[in-house]
């Protein structure tokens, strides 16, 4: 043990080998080689690999751990194309949902601040097309067929849909400072009504779940104006199981509707998502009108301006959190290609050798169920990690069972393996990553407005009340403070903490908030107040009691005059 662990910091002097033409084809064509050959080596077993960058740690582990388990039982054909380098490497992704006239196409342009390739708005359904938004040098639109070639996009594995789909499936490309830290993916309107559904020409449904299965966040946009649910909005929904922790909703529009009526929308969209959503936690709804239009009802101005605060925050998070994700997606990838071999190797097991394979193979998928609660109950598995039962009977109508693999103990326990260690070095690595990078936030388009400047969030409010006055703010209410700071009996013009003490609780503020408080007014650090210190406690206790939250330190403009530091 202590041998390999001397030997790890010696590694990195690896990643300054030139990358040149030289060190590649010796280094692939020694692998496989290597690999079988310390197979055989136990001691090799027990010890963790080692990682340079989270991603390469996920790619390697991916290639030589989930690969051979997934090629060996069909898991491409059954659940989701194999992953390819770009999936690790590529930035996050944002998913944008939502049925037609929803807002979808103008909340890029509001997130970006610039027209795209290849947008149009409009209240009739526009978007037609999947339009990945991504970061280019030059403007331009590259179509799907290009698209699904380039092997430094994660496209690659969408060519599986079809040429149907390919036609509708674009990417526009155009230099943007948010681009550079996230990519979006617009998504046609969806649609109510039944003819809508079979017009497409290839699986909505699917190419959502592709999608959803390798995004950082999905949101789900909602018209506050008209608010219902289709039918096949439900369905898309529903494709999204397993990735509920990436759904955010937005209710958009909401400025054209008054307080009550939004009220009442409010509800009743949490209402329907409960219905379609089966999470035991709230979905996080974020309210607002996101475009850059006059709002048409101003009453809750505030309320939209703290929403978008959240949601910027919550998309500006996913580069941080990005890695993590992958890591979080690959394990959820390596359960279900488990189950997945468990259950192809049963259904290998049950078929006849020789006579019978057609009536064995409906009787099999028939009893599909019966045979997932019995791996269920051997393996200790969770219901909630099985494939949905229709779809995989679906699914294995078109198979042939009898070509279908055993069960190969070796590949299970190399995923085990790499469930059990890898994974968990590798999340110390995460971690490590995340202290040594500086921190990545999305930056530019309607990120930077709110930023600084008198139109930042809560500016000018609360403790930021004044910040732009000549006069001391508190000086307006002092002299009334100043009546209860004589009653309190001050000696040399201060009052003791006991008697401060007495009339601060009367806000009925808890101890821990008075408490910081007293910290901030009590600038001399004497343990007494004066009446200009006296006057600024009372003064952030009305800050509070009005709902804002107190600063951690003065803020300069609430420096009483007489303690200000004169400038040199």
């Amino acid at each position: 043990g202590c041998h390999s662990s001397a030997a790890a910091p010696a590694l990195p002097p690896s990643i300054m080998a030139p990358p040149g033409p030289a060190s590649a084809p010796s280094s692939s064509g020694r692998d496989p080689t290597m690999f079988s050959w310390l197979g055989t080596d136990d001691r090799r077993k027990k010890e963790p690999e080692v990682f340079q960058t989270v991603s390469d740690g996920l790619k390697k582990l991916y290639k030589t751990k989930l690969l051979p388990l997934e090629e060996s039982y069909k898991f491409h054909e059954f659940h989701s194309p194999a992953l390819e380098d770009a999936d690790f490497d590529n930035k996050p992704m944002v998913l944008l949902v939502g049925q037609y006239s929803t807002g979808k196409t103008s909340f890029i342009r509001y997130l970006l601040e610039q027209d795209f390739p290849g947008m149009r708005i409009g209240p009739e359904p526009t978007t037609d097309s999947f339009i990945a938004v991504m970061h280019g040098d030059t403007e331009g639109v590259i179509p799907g067929n290009a698209l699904v070639v380039d092997p430094k996009k994660p496209f690659r594995k969408l060519n599986a849909f079809g040429n149907a789909f390919l036609n509708r499936f674009v990417c526009a490309q155009l230099p943007n400072p948010v681009l550079e830290s996230i990519s979006v993916i617009d998504t046609p309107g969806i649609l109510s009504g039944e003819k809508q559904r079979i017009s497409r020409g290839y699986d909505f449904a699917a190419v959502l779940e592709w999608f959803a299965e390798r995004v950082d966040r999905i949101i789900l946009l909602f018209d506050a104006h008209k608010l219902d649910i289709s039918d096949e909005f439900s369905e898309v929904i529903k494709a999204l199981k397993n990735h509920e922790d990436k759904i955010r909703v937005v209710l958009n529009k909401a400025d054209q509707i008054e307080t009550q009526q939004l009220m009442r929308v409010y509800g009743a969209l949490m209402w329907s998502l409960g219905k379609i959503v089966n999470t035991p936690e709230v979905i996080r709804v974020y309210i607002g009108s996101f475009w850059s239009h006059p709002l048409l009802i101003p009453d809750n101005r505030k309320l939209f301006e703290a929403e978008e605060q959240d949601l910027f925050k919550d998309i500006q998070s996913l580069p941080r959190n990005a890695a993590l994700r992958k890591l979080n997606d690959l394990i959820k990838r390596a359960r279900l290609a488990k189950v997945h071999a468990y259950i192809i190797s049963s259904l290998k097991k049950e078929m006849p050798s020789v006579f019978g394979k057609e009536n064995k193979k409906k009787e099999l998928i028939g009893s599909l169920g019966d045979i997932y609660k019995r791996i269920e109950r051997e393996h200790q598995i969770s219901p909630g990690d099985f494939p949905n039962l229709k779809k995989m009977q679906d699914q294995l109508q078109a198979q042939d069972l009898t070509k279908f693999q055993p069960l190969k103990p070796k590949l299970l326990e190399a995923v085990d393996d790499m469930l059990a260690n890898d994974i968990a070095s590798l999340m110390v690595l995460v971690r490590q990553e995340e202290t040594q990078r500086p921190n990545p936030v999305v930056k530019g388009g309607a990120f930077d407005g709110t930023l600084d400047g008198p139109f930042g969030h809560g500016y000018g409010e609360g403790a930021g009340e004044g910040i732009d006055e000549a006069e001391w703010v508190v000086a307006r209410d002092k002299p009334a403070y100043d009546e209860i700071f004589y009653t309190l009996s001050p000696v040399n013009g201060k009052v003791t903490g006991a008697n401060a003490k007495k009339e601060m609780v009367k806000s009925k503020l808890p101890n821990t908030v008075l408490g910081k408080i007293w910290k901030l007014a009590d600038i001399d650090k004497d343990g007494m107040l004066d009446d200009e210190e006296f006057a600024l406690a009372n003064h952030l206790i009305k800050v509070k009691l009005e709902g804002h939250e107190l600063p951690s330190d003065l803020p300069a403009h609430l420096v009483p005059p007489s303690k200000r530091k004169i400038p040199e």
